[in-house]
């Protein structure tokens, strides 16, 4: 796999990317290591984690895969320098108490203690690309549809949090800075206000890009394309959905997979990915890459890989198998006709897991 440079950063990162919120909660230690031992070995330079991770969110798991991987790169120290590391600093707790208290806001010593945490945990002196794992105001996401302005609060502006980020990238501590979960108009002001003060300049956004879900082709594409803003793809086969697992025996039927997020958290089951109208349009997607001779997996995979909008898609995994899969349906290619039926059921399901 060839690198692609990340927005216009210095980073040059791999076209698939480890995301790791499974390690601490359905992965254990030993096994994540492995993960990350054969991640390495077959070439892939990107690993994605987060402050917040184990998911489900949990007080009990709290920064745990932060020190998961910490752990992996004291025990392989050659490994840090082959590698690009990212990690998230979470937005406005709100219902999660064990962070900063559930507080509704995220200021610019929020993020600074934050990023010290982190860099602690991942036991290195410098985080490549440091993101803001949500917004701080209010916007529709983790499904909701509609933007509703009296909502809105007064939080830390983009002005000061980029300021913040500005201390950790003058201090040495992260190289680059990227958001998540954001939408055009974020995406736009944090670049606005970076050129504007010579700021640090946003050079990805991690957001959700799936056959289930490609609002990210709703505007924010044609954004990130004019401004030079990367697109970090995650949930790229819907938590499962479009593995074809459920396919027989829905989210919580006899036969449902015990150890898959969706049947195991019930917290995941009210999410986007658990709604009765996901699992019936991953159903159409998985038959019809059966019908072209590609198991779920590798179309669900392939339509990401394979994207103009996508600069690296990640994958998470709960075993080494589950990563050599994954990794395996690189240079996989989908004809033109089947990219037009999957269009044609885009047009009739839209984006179910919004």
């Amino acid at each position: 796999m060839k690198t692609i440079q990340l927005g216009q950063s210095d980073l040059h990162v791999t076209p698939i990317c480890l995301g790791t919120m499974t390690f601490g909660e359905q992965v254990n230690e030993a096994t994540a290591h492995a993960i990350l031992d054969r991640s390495l070995e077959r070439g892939v330079n990107f690993i994605d984690t987060a402050e917040m991770y184990a998911v489900p969110p949990r007080a009990e798991t709290f920064n745990t895969t932060e020190i998961i991987i910490g752990n992996w790169l004291a025990k392989n120290p050659s490994a840090r320098q082959q590698l690009v590391l990212a990690t998230k600093v979470t937005g406005p707790g709100r219902a999660m108490s064990w962070i900063r208290g559930g507080s509704p806001d995220l200021t610019g010593a929020d993020i600074i203690a934050a990023c010290e945490g982190s860099l602690k945990r991942l036991q290195t002196d410098v985080i490549d690309l440091y993101q803001i794992h949500w917004p701080v105001r209010h916007v529709p996401m983790f499904g909701m549809v509609y933007f509703d302005p009296t909502k809105d609060s007064n939080g830390t502006s983009i002005h000061a949090q980029l300021e913040a980020l500005q201390t950790l990238v003058k201090a040495g501590k992260v190289r680059a800075v990227g958001l998540s979960n954001e939408t055009p108009y974020g995406v736009h002001e944090f670049v606005r206000l970076a050129e504007q003060y010579r700021l640090p300049r946003v050079a990805s956004v991690q957001n959700p890009y799936c056959l289930i879900n490609r609002t990210y082709e709703n505007g924010l594409d044609e954004s990130c394309h004019r401004l030079g803003v990367s697109l970090l793809a995650y949930s790229p086969l819907g938590f499962g959905l479009l593995t074809g697992k459920y396919d027989a025996s829905g989210l919580t039927g006899p036969g449902a997979p015990a150890q898959a997020r969706i049947t195991k958290f019930e917290s995941t089951r009210k999410q986007r990915w658990g709604r009765p109208e996901s699992l019936a349009a991953a159903r159409r997607y998985n038959a019809l890459a059966r019908e072209y001779g590609l198991t779920p997996t590798q179309m669900a995979l392939a339509f990401c890989y394979t994207k103009w909008q996508v600069a690296s898609t990640l994958i998470g995994v709960t075993s080494v198998a589950q990563l050599d899969e994954d990794l395996d349906v690189w240079g996989t290619t989908l004809s033109a006709e089947l990219l037009k039926k999957i269009d044609s059921i885009r047009w009739e399901v839209r984006d179910p897991a919004l």
